[in-house]
């Protein structure tokens, strides 16, 4: 598989760290606007090869090298800083998507390539790439809540003592501050979440899952505050949304992609089926009342910040 990333800051820079470590990849290609950024990392992520994967890591010194390509991960654009949200972030981004997708399509076979979108606020970007890029929706994917999804699991399972490999738990709607906590469908192995914490006799009552919500929705301003950016948590995110297309494992994951046509498109994190050709299918998991009411309030965020760029 040969694979191309776009923006080789901090976040993309971890992220092809992670990629290189899966194996999938026989050939990756680096692109970054700071040509000397993009062959540094291509020489030191070359060098840390020899210890792992027997992998060609070039950099790309234009986007004719990207021809090839059967993914293309774009990490490019701003990152937050503290006391940023992510839609502090999207006029600027909306600049670097514009430039970016008409020149990845220019030099991939539009016909197979699938792209994953990590630059923020996700959703919005994974509109407009779908839209410029005229890929069908299932071949442009978002991480979306995948690493929120992880964030809710290591703090549950805390809570609970038990391994997080033993829950099913997801967030669902915008990657962003309007996420959702799908609690009426979670469970611990084969056991609902409500009946684990009682026959556990280990309470979950509702301050506590206010409490757990918050730390989910902030978890990335607090990391953030302390180290400046995010990018080990998402390059991991990637990296196991890679190989699940590679292996065509199928797997439900939490990725955010376009659902509906016109006025009522919106992208947004839901349980999806994920193989080789991207999303397989879009799941529709139980909701109590306040999540139903959530995930819509979730979604009209990202479509009115979408329809705020005009494009």
């Amino acid at each position: 598989m040969k694979i191309a990333i776009i923006g080789l800051g901090s976040v993309g820079s971890a992220v092809a760290t992670a990629v290189a470590r899966t194996g999938v990849a026989h050939e990756m290609f680096l692109f970054d606007r700071d040509g000397v950024r993009a062959r540094a990392a291509a020489e030191d992520l070359g060098h840390a090869a020899a210890f792992s994967f027997d992998i060609k890591i070039t950099a790309a010194s234009n986007y004719r090298a990207i021809r090839g390509s059967d993914v293309v991960i774009i990490a490019a654009g701003a990152n937050q800083k503290p006391g940023e949200t992510r839609t502090d972030l999207l006029n600027a981004n909306v600049a670097v998507m514009s430039d970016i997708i008409p020149r990845v399509m220019a030099n991939v076979d539009a016909r197979r390539v699938l792209i994953i979108i990590v630059t923020n606020p996700l959703d919005v970007m994974v509109m407009l790439a779908q839209k410029l890029s005229k890929l069908p929706a299932a071949r442009v994917i978002g991480t979306g809540t995948m690493l929120d999804s992880a964030r809710l699991r290591t703090i549950l399972s805390r809570s609970l003592g038990v391994s997080t490999q033993s829950l099913n738990t997801y967030v669902l709607g915008e990657h962003g501050d309007s996420s959702v906590i799908n609690w009426a469908s979670a469970s611990v192995g084969a056991v609902a979440l409500d009946d684990f914490c009682r026959q556990t006799k280990n309470p979950l009552p509702a301050a506590a899952r206010r409490t757990i919500e918050h730390r989910v929705r902030n978890a990335a301003y607090e990391i953030i505050r302390g180290r400046g950016a995010t990018w080990d948590g998402i390059g991991a995110a990637v990296s196991d949304l890679l190989l699940c297309i590679a292996r065509d494992e199928r797997r439900i994951l939490t990725v955010s992609t376009v659902d509906g046509t016109g006025r009522s498109a919106v992208a947004m994190s839901r349980p999806r089926v994920v193989g080789a050709g991207g999303v397989m299918a879009t799941l529709s998991p139980k909701l109590s009342p306040a999540e139903s009411v959530a995930l819509r309030r979730s979604g009209q965020i990202i479509r009115k910040n979408y329809d705020s760029i005009g494009k």
